[in-house]
């Protein structure tokens, strides 16, 4: 054998898209702490007046809601460290959703047969995206609104079409 001949392993084709999708949190940590230190000073305010009242068992509410408050961010937060990964290069589409608990999940395309499909209202716009292919139908973009859909799915689309045209010859470069 010649090294003409020699196997060579195929070259890292350019992404033609990527994206990575994340839940919107608007408050972040400070955020947080600050919306917590309010709550807990007016829960506590508040539970001191019915403390010198004489209700004093209302004193322990309040701070069951503090708990509860604390409790229902602490689960928001937690859902926040969801993600999706969507990546076209001229030979396969990838979907990678990592749960918020951090189970991956990943599927492989060919761009050649994939069809994006669009769940819309005509009141609302875009509510789902969907990659079709083989049969199989699987949901992206859940954490986007229906403008960032509208945008995304153009971008989307224009990726597939020229991963369908296929790579472009260029002597130049």
């Amino acid at each position: 054998m010649t090294a003409g001949n020699d196997f060579e392993p195929e070259a890292a084709q350019p992404e033609l898209f990527s994206a990575l999708l994340t839940p919107h949190r608007s408050l972040n940590r400070t955020g947080f702490l600050v919306l917590m230190g309010f709550v807990c000073t007016v829960s506590f305010a508040a539970g001191l007046a019915f403390l010198l009242m004489g209700a004093w068992p209302v004193l322990g509410f309040f701070g069951l809601d503090v708990l509860a408050i604390y409790w229902a961010f602490r689960i928001n937060f937690r859902h926040a460290r969801a993600s999706e990964e969507i990546s076209v290069t001229a030979s396969e589409l990838r979907v990678r959703r990592i749960s918020h608990r951090g189970h991956v999940v990943e599927w492989v395309h060919n761009p050649l047969w994939v069809q994006l499909d669009q769940k819309a209202d005509a009141e609302f716009g875009i509510e789902k995206l969907y990659l079709l292919s083989r049969g199989r139908r699987v949901s992206i973009a859940s954490f986007l609104g229906p403008d960032e859909k509208a945008s995304f799915a153009k971008a989307l689309t224009a990726a597939l079409v020229a991963a369908k045209r296929g790579p472009t010859y260029n002597p130049i470069s």
